[in-house]
């Protein structure tokens, strides 16, 4: 009885992880650039007396799916996305290195071209920044080219060009913040194959559809187990009844 208890009570347990990571998925299904997570488990068996064929639920790895979400035209100069896998290099709040697909920017008070979110936008010798009274053009090659909006001599001016890595989907890891990052750590080699994609943004590739139907799904193996622990227990107070009557 104590075996069935434990291997009910192990499921319950991991159908709650994945559930917390669909509703997560759910939650950002409106977040730019934003991966779906992917949690992954594996069976081992049971080792004791009793069936062979008996097995319990581990943690495994929990993944991401890097597929490319729909783009949007939003006509926004500022706005852009990657039309290749890869990612694009940001400064994260400790000062390393991270990656995104979460496109556009904003220009501080500094002129430094940021995120949405606020982080630099890291180009070939560090954080991009543009002089004040120009307009901004982005190229495929994630080129940033300032033009002066004054003067005589308007001559285009390059700033910089946008780190885009394209590593390979099992090399990088998604942190805490959202950010990916090499699992080797270190920082990546700009490639230049990634190409950029001015006045769009890359939308969730998370299928709310297919969201709520697992979301569903979860609450049902939930259920069977929590049903499994209760047989348990039932047939435990039935043994130790009957164990009383003899």
């Amino acid at each position: 009885m104590d075996r069935v208890l434990y291997l009910a009570m192990n499921g319950a347990k991991h159908v709650m992880l994945q559930q917390a990571t669909t509703a997560n998925n759910l939650a950002n299904v409106h977040t730019n650039g934003f991966k779906a997570d992917r949690a992954a488990f594996r069976a081992l068996p049971v080792i004791g007396d009793g069936a062979p064929t008996r097995t319990y639920v581990v943690d495994n790895t929990v993944g991401h799916d890097l597929s490319q979400g729909s783009l949007i035209q939003t006509g926004n100069v500022s706005d852009f996305a990657l039309g290749s896998p890869g990612f694009f290099a940001v400064q994260a709040p400790d000062g390393s290195e991270a990656y995104t697909r979460d496109g556009g920017y904003v220009l501080d008070n500094n002129g430094m071209m940021r995120t949405s979110s606020g982080l630099p936008i890291i180009g070939d010798g560090g954080p991009i920044t543009a002089p004040t009274g120009s307009s901004i053009q982005l190229g495929a090659d994630g080129s940033v080219i300032a033009i002066p909006l004054s003067g005589t001599l308007r001559t285009p001016q390059l700033l910089g060009q946008i780190k885009m890595i394209n590593p390979g989907p099992k090399e990088v890891y998604k942190g805490e913040d959202g950010l990916f990052r090499l699992n080797a750590g270190g920082i990546g080699v700009a490639d230049p194959n990634v190409k950029l994609v001015s006045g769009v943004l890359e939308s969730s590739n998370v299928n709310s559809v297919e969201s709520l139907v697992q979301m569903i799904s979860h609450a049902r193996h939930y259920d069977l187990n929590i049903q499994a622990m209760q047989t348990a227990k039932q047939d435990d107070q039935q043994a130790t009844q009957l164990l009383s009557m003899n």
